[in-house]
């Protein structure tokens, strides 16, 4: 197939981390053989006419490529983008719904109502986990008829079992353990002060930040926390192997990325059990948390130290989630809405 990707998120040199798991859909489909295209934001802030660039370079690739889909991350803006270009390039049209875009329709009549648009523009609609698939049906009854449930997957040959000793030397990362690591932004909805709190109470070990944000500087002065910024996401694995734990206590997952590529690399995960991560991570690899109460923040800490590191059955659920899987299924959704017409 010929494919025309839209996505307000992709990573660049200058954003490396920025929608990674959408650099990693395209890759995979065109490893399978489709010609993909796309038009992108890769960078992070700007003015907003930055999504007036993005509509006109979709516009003009749909009418120069004549893609036979159009396939949009993120419901809006991208998804409303990718809806003008497909009606100006006579493609159907396909949307994945990642989290944020959801919960934005959630609290804005507006946003609600240019994501109706875009969902009856659509041919059919994905989201990443059935917790997100639910709560947007209850916002887009619309939704639902066209819904599939497919992840992004995780790249099981970056994300594969290492030495964790090994790991640390490579990252730098000294001191006594134990080590836990927790990945992506350092904000409130990532719930990075409770964790901190909780690594706190156990007394002993390392805790590493890998991201950045705006709580950087609440966590990067506690005793035991180091904090690497924002790094390429194919640098991220070397952290993810070096912990004994992963950690990732959001307050709310729509699916939970990082969480599945610490399973991937047979680390024993801590993860919330508000959104996603409960339809893929079981007993054996790791430890589900209420993310609003520190003791239990901690409870889960304690618990997942306790799971075996390498943990074999975290590696063996993340196997039903490889990236190349996942994008033979999307493409799947892509070719039947394109034989739809």
């Amino acid at each position: 197939m010929r494919i025309l990707l839209v996505s307000q998120m992709y990573p660049s040199p200058a954003a490396p981390d920025l929608g990674a798991f959408v650099a990693l859909v395209e890759r995979e489909l065109t490893a399978q053989g489709h010609e993909v295209r796309r038009a992108v934001i890769d960078h992070r802030g700007g003015a907003p006419t930055k999504h007036v660039v993005l509509l006109k370079d979709a516009v003009l690739k749909a009418r120069r490529f004549g893609p036979e889909v159009v396939y949009a991350h993120f419901l809006v803006p991208a998804g409303a983008v990718a809806a003008i270009a497909a009606a100006s390039g006579g493609a159907p049209l396909v949307v994945t719904a990642h989290g944020t875009d959801v919960l934005n329709a959630e609290r804005s009549a507006v946003l609600r109502a240019i994501t109706g648009m875009t969902i009856r523009r659509a041919a059919a609609v994905i989201a990443v986990s059935q917790h997100l698939a639910d709560r947007l049906a209850r916002v887009v009854p619309a939704a639902q008829p066209k819904m599939s449930v497919i992840n992004c997957g995780v790249d099981l040959a970056v994300f594969s079992p290492r030495d964790a000793a090994q790991a640390r030397a490579e990252v730098g990362w000294t001191g006594d353990g134990p080590f836990v690591v927790c990945a992506g932004s350092l904000e409130e909805r990532k719930n990075v002060m409770r964790l901190t709190e909780a690594f706190a109470r156990l007394g002993r070990g390392q805790l590493a930040f890998v991201g950045d944000g705006s709580l950087r500087d609440a966590v990067a002065t506690r005793p035991g926390v180091r904090v690497t910024g924002r790094i390429p996401h194919e640098d991220v694995a070397a952290w993810l192997a070096a912990a004994d734990v992963v950690a990732q206590p959001s307050l709310t997952e729509p699916f939970g990325q990082v969480t599945l590529e610490g399973m991937a690399m047979a680390r024993s995960v801590l993860a919330t059990r508000v959104g996603g991560p409960p339809e893929f991570v079981p007993p054996a690899a790791g430890v589900l948390i209420d993310p609003e109460r520190t003791d239990d923040v901690e409870r889960g800490l304690r618990a997942a130290l306790e799971l075996p590191c390498p943990n074999p059955a975290a590696r063996a659920a993340a196997l039903e989630h490889g990236s190349a899987a996942q994008a033979a299924r999307i493409a799947d959704v892509l070719q039947r809405a394109v034989s739809a017409g």
